[in-house]
């Protein structure tokens, strides 16, 4: 029986929810999904980035509702310890948390012009100068990590926090074709195959829902 439930929106369209699905099957905690409509007002404004605040996803465990999703991932790893969401080490904890929250309150330009979209493709897609600095900037944490802690994830054998914060930015560089050099290529082909991350883009292919204004054509 699960112990808990999360709240989540379109599969297709909904980085954060996806944040807190792998951050959930990253702590070990039995859980089952509530869907919350696309079409109701409050998810389709944060989608749409309209929305001051993003209440979904939302963990119900133990009477506890839990919203944000860095305030999801330090209550999994308080009740969940033993997951080793976080890395062991200090130093390495420290900086995960950093590029953690870094990739939770930043990188507006790329939110805006690369909206999440699992099912799209968008070949030879013009990536304008906000969305690029911002880019540039997660491969070079990318990089850093992994030079530092030896891959083949950000801090080194096991996924962390970060991997499930950033893992939703993978699935962008696939939709609007993001060259990448041969170790964030690497680094990006190991987080697709990551199983969780299989599983939500294999129910993503067959969700009904389509917004049309996240639906871009440039």
């Amino acid at each position: 029986m699960a112990d808990a439930t999360l709240l989540i929106s379109s599969k297709n369209y909904s980085s954060w929810s996806l944040r807190g699905f792998l951050l959930t099957r990253l702590s070990g905690l039995p859980f089952t999904e509530l869907v919350v409509a696309a079409d109701d007002p409050a998810t389709r404004a944060e989608l749409l980035l309209q929305s001051s605040s993003i209440l979904v996803p939302c963990l119900v465990h133990d009477g506890v509702r839990v919203w944000d999703t860095m305030a999801i991932a330090e209550y999994l790893h308080e009740s969940r310890p033993e997951a080793g969401m976080y890395p062991l080490d200090r130093a390495a904890r420290a900086r995960c948390r950093s590029i953690s929250g870094e990739m939770h309150s930043g990188f507006s330009a790329l939110r805006s012009a690369l909206p999440m979209n699992l099912r799209g493709r968008r070949p030879g897609f013009a990536v304008w100068s906000g969305a690029r600095a911002d880019i540039d900037r997660i491969l070079a944490i990318w990089t850093e990590c992994l030079d530092a802690w030896g891959g083949p994830y950000l801090f080194g054998r096991r996924q962390t926090v970060a991997d499930a914060m950033y893992a939703p930015v993978v699935t962008r560089f696939v939709t609007y074709d993001v060259k990448l050099d041969s170790a964030a290529s690497d680094y990006a082909a190991r987080i697709l195959d990551w199983p969780a991350l299989r599983e939500w883009i294999a129910a993503a292919a067959s969700e009904p829902e389509r917004i049309e204004d996240l639906e871009v054509e440039f």
